[in-house]
């Protein structure tokens, strides 16, 4: 049976209150090995997947880890995406994307950006962009269609 210490009293003594935000780590969320998750995951804290998880994933100003024992079927979009396991979906990424280790992504990513180890494993288009040109890859779908619509017009009088 425990019982408490005899210690005396005194304004030294260690205290159980929570620490101060400056010594605590930034949250992150974790998704254990046996968790299996479908459907959409949305959050506004760091995410570490060692589980399964199907569906979508939407932490626009965290990071994502994909651990090694982790398997995402998921469309990601987050300010950060580290992958050590299997990842299938498409990535948009707001600062970078790295894949290290053995891990592997079969999907489009859009990111500022990249970085492959050897070893890890990309299938997939990459669209880097600048902090500048976040829009550029909208806006040049935009401007080959408004291209188009002049032929389209002219062959129609």
């Amino acid at each position: 049976m425990l019982q408490p210490q005899d210690r005396p009293s005194s304004p030294n003594t260690t205290s159980f209150a929570p620490l101060s935000a400056a010594n605590t780590p930034v949250e992150q969320a974790t998704i254990g090995r046996s968790l299996v998750i479908k459907g959409e995951l949305t959050g506004a804290e760091s995410l570490y997947i060692d589980g399964r998880i199907e569906g979508s994933i939407t932490v626009a100003d965290h990071r994502v880890t994909v651990g090694r024992n982790g398997t995402v079927t998921a469309n990601i979009t987050a300010r950060e995406v580290v992958i050590m396991g299997k990842v299938k979906g498409n990535i948009q990424c707001a600062d970078r994307l790295d894949i290290r280790g053995e891990g592997s992504l079969t999907g489009d990513v859009v990111t500022q950006r990249i970085s492959v180890e050897d070893g890890a494993v990309l299938k997939g288009s990459v669209q880097v962009r600048t902090a500048e040109g976040k829009n550029q890859p909208q806006a040049k779908p935009a401007a080959s269609v408004e291209q188009a619509k002049p032929v389209t017009t002219a062959a129609g009088a």
